[in-house]
C-alpha cells in the first residue's frame, strides 16, 4: 500500500537512495572478483579496502580487526564459535533477552543464562555471579531487538575488567572475551568500541538503511578467531568466500551515514516516542509499556494490551494500513510466546497480548497520531 504506515524498522530499513547509488557500479561496470591480480579487479579490491577504512573510522578500531559478514547472525556465529570452539570444556555467559542466533549458538557449549530485571536491563549481580573461573566469552547485546531496552555495557564491562585482573593474580591464564549484538545500536547510538569496552561487536546493514544480508564483526587484535567458512582465506582468513562487493560498499555507506546523524536522530525519534506513548496514555489507559523508561532506544514503542490476541491485532492494523510486529522478525513464525517477554516476566497470556512499533527516519508526527486511533479502536 502506497499510504500504509511502516512501524517496524527494527526488523528491516528500506534501502537509502545514497546507498543504492554508491553500491550501483559493482553489479555490472565494476562487478570484478576482487581476489584476481588484473588492474580492474585490484581497483575493486581497492574499494573493499577503502570501505573497511571507513567502518574502522566509525568504531574507532584498526580496519584488519573488522570481518565482513553476510549478516548479523552470521557475525553473531563467527563470534560465538569461533572463539568458544578453541577452549574445549569452557564456559560462557549471555543474557536471557538475546537474539536467538546468541541463544541458539550458546547451546553448544557449556554456558550460564543471565536472567534480567524487569525492564529488560540484565542483572548486574546474577551477571557477575554466573562468571566462572572458566568462563571465556561474555555476550550481552547493546539494544534489545523487541523491548528495545539499552544495557548497561560501560558496567559490564568494568566487572569483567576486575575479573580478568583477579584472574590474573590467580596465574589462570583464560582470556575473558565480551561480545556485544549491537544490530539495534548504530542509527540512534555512539559505536566507538573502546568507550563501551567491548572485544567483539556486530553489526548489521540491514538495520540501518543498508543492504539486507550485510554485516561485520569487529574481532579485537587480541582475539583469535576460528574460521567458520573456509577456502580461499578471504577476509584475513576468518570468512573466505568472494566478497560481495556491492553489499559491502552499501554497508560501510550506511553506517559512515549513520555515525554522523545519530544525535539528530535520537533526537527526532525520541519526540515522535514521547508522543506515542502520550497519545496511548490518552487513547488506551489499560496498555502497558514493556522495557525501561530511561534506557531505551528511542524508535521503540512496546505495547501489551490486556485482553487482545496480538496476531489478529496485527492483522487487523495491517488490513487498515499499519505494519506492525508481534516480536522479533525472526521467530515471528513460531507460536511460542517470545522468550524476551517471558524473561521480563509477563505471562503467556500477556506476551501474546503485545505489540512492537519501531519507528524510522520518514515516520510522521500524523502516522503516530493515526496508529494510536486506530489501535484503540481495535483494543
Amino acid at each position: 500500500m502506497a499510504d500504509s504506515i511502516y512501524l517496524d524498522h527494527a526488523a528491516a530499513t528500506p534501502l537509502d537512495d545514497d546507498v543504492i547509488a554508491a553500491m550501483q557500479p559493482y553489479f555490472a561496470t565494476k562487478f570484478y572478483n576482487p581476489s584476481a591480480v588484473y588492474l580492474v579487479a585490484k581497483a575493486v579490491a581497492a574499494d573493499i579496502a577503502a570501505a573497511r577504512q571507513k567502518v574502522a573510522g566509525v568504531l574507532g578500531v584498526r580496519p584488519a580487526e573488522i570481518t565482513f559478514t553476510a549478516g548479523g547472525t552470521e557475525a553473531n556465529n563467527l563470534a560465538i564459535h569461533g572463539v568458544m570452539s578453541q577452549f574445549p570444556g569452557a564456559h560462557m555467559v549471555v543474557s536471557a533477552v538475546e537474539h536467538d542466533s546468541v541463544l541458539e549458538s550458546a547451546k553448544e557449549y557449556d554456558h550460564s543464562v543471565v536472567k534480567v530485571n524487569p525492564d529488560g536491563r540484565i542483572n548486574l549481580e546474577a551477571f557477575e555471579a554466573a562468571i566462572t573461573d572458566k568462563t571465556v566469552l561474555v555476550s550481552v547485546m547493546y539494544v534489545n531487538n523487541e523491548i528495545g531496552t539499552v544495557m548497561p555495557l560501560a558496567k559490564i564491562a568494568k566487572i569483567i575488567a576486575q575479573i580478568r585482573t583477579a584472574r590474573q593474580a590467580a596465574d589462570n591464564i583464560l582470556p575473558l572475551y565480551f561480545h556485544t549484538d549491537a544490530a539495534q545500536a548504530p542509527l540512534y547510538f555512539d559505536l566507538h568500541v573502546t568507550r563501551l569496552g567491548v572485544d567483539l561487536f556486530t553489526l548489521n546493514g540491514g538495520k540501518i538503511y543498508g543492504p539486507k544480508q550485510s554485516g561485520l564483526l569487529y574481532a579485537n587484535a587480541s582475539v583469535e578467531l576460528a574460521a567458520r567458512i573456509i577456502g580461499g582465506g578471504q577476509e584475513f582468513g576468518r570468512r573466505s568466500g568472494t566478497e560481495n562487493v556491492p553489499a559491502i560498499i552499501g554497508l560501510s555507506h550506511a553506517l559512515s551515514t549513520a555515525a554522523e546523524q545519530y544525535r539528530s536522530a535520537a533526537t527526532q525519534l525520541g519526540s515522535l516516542q514521547k508522543l506515542f506513548f502520550d497519545e496511548v496514555a490518552q487513547h488506551i489507559p489499560q496498555a502497558v509499556c514493556n522495557g525501561s523508561q530511561k534506557y531505551r532506544t528511542p524508535n521503540n514503542v512496546h505495547l501489551t494490551l490486556p485482553g487482545t490476541d496480538n496476531e489478529r491485532l496485527m492483522m487487523e492494523l495491517d488490513e487498515r494500513g499499519i505494519i506492525c510486529a508481534v516480536g522479533s522478525a525472526c521467530s515471528a513464525s513460531s507460536d511460542q510466546p517470545s522468550h524476551v517477554l517471558k524473561a521480563i516476566g509477563l505471562s503467556d497470556e500477556h506476551a501474546q497480548a503485545s505489540l512492537r512499533f519501531t519507528m524510522g527516519k520518514n515516520t510522521t508526527k500524523a502516522d503516530i497520531r493515526r496508529t494510536v486511533e486506530v489501535l484503540a479502536e481495535l483494543a
